[in-house]
C-alpha cells in the first residue's frame, strides 16, 4: 500500500507524510526510540525496540507489497519525526476484517496538525484495504489523544484498569477504541 501527501502545519512549516520503504527503515527506528523516551503512554521503552536495521528494512520491504498494512512517516525539514500504521489483528476469517493503529509522534511536534493528519492517513487506507473496523489501546490520562480519536469517530468500547504496568506509575488504565469504517 503506497501513501503519500503535503500538509501545511499549524506553525506554518510542510510535512510530508508518506509510506515508509526499506530506505526509510533507520528513520523510523530514530524516531521510534526518540518518541518512546519522551512519553510513557506509549507499548513499549525505548531498548524493548529488538529489531535491527536490516530487520526493519525486512519488515518494510513486506509493507511495500501489502494491500492490508502500512507504515506512514511524517517528515519536517527532511526529518522523520512521527509515524503510524495499520495491520490486520489476524488472518483468520472471522477476525480479518480488522486492523490495528497505532501513532506516535515527537513531542517537539505535538499539537501541529501530524497526529490528525497520520490518523486520518490511516482511515483512509484501511478504508482502502478493505477493512471494517480499526481499533486501538490508549492510555486513560492521555486526554489529547482520547480526544483526537474521539473526533475522527472512535467510541470507546471498554477499559482494562491494568492494560499496561508503567516502571514510573505502576498501573495504567487502557481505553479501548473503535472506529467502524463501513
Amino acid at each position: 500500500m503506497k501513501y503519500e501527501r503535503n500538509l501545511i502545519l499549524k506553525n506554518g512549516k510542510s510535512c510530508l507524510l508518506r509510506s515508509a520503504g526499506p530506505a526509510d527503515a533507520e528513520a523510523l527506528l530514530g524516531t521510534f526510540i526518540r518518541t518512546h523516551e519522551e512519553t510513557d503512554y506509549l507499548l513499549t521503552y525505548p531498548e524493548e525496540n529488538g529489531h535491527t536495521t536490516e530487520e526493519e528494512q525486512k519488515f518494510l520491504e513486506g509493507l511495500e507489497n501489502d494491500d492490508k498494512g502500512i507504515e506512514i512517516l511524517a517528515f519536517v525539514d527532511g526529518k522523520a519525526v512521527g509515524s503510524a500504521g495499520i495491520n490486520r489483528v489476524g488472518a483468520k476469517e472471522k477476525i480479518r476484517h480488522r486492523a490495528e493503529f497505532g501513532i506516535s509522534v515527537e513531542k517537539a511536534y505535538w499539537h501541529l496538525g501530524i497526529g490528525r493528519a497520520l490518523t486520518e492517513a490511516c482511515i483512509g487506507c484501511a478504508k482502502e484495504a478493505g477493512y471494517s473496523q480499526m481499533e486501538l489501546e490508549v492510555v486513560s490520562e492521555n486526554r489529547a489523544a482520547i480526544s483526537l480519536y474521539e473526533s475522527v469517530g472512535f467510541k470507546e468500547y471498554g477499559r482494562n484498569p491494568k492494560g499496561f504496568r508503567s516502571r514510573i506509575t505502576l498501573w495504567q488504565e487502557l481505553v479501548l477504541m473503535r472506529l467502524e469504517l463501513e
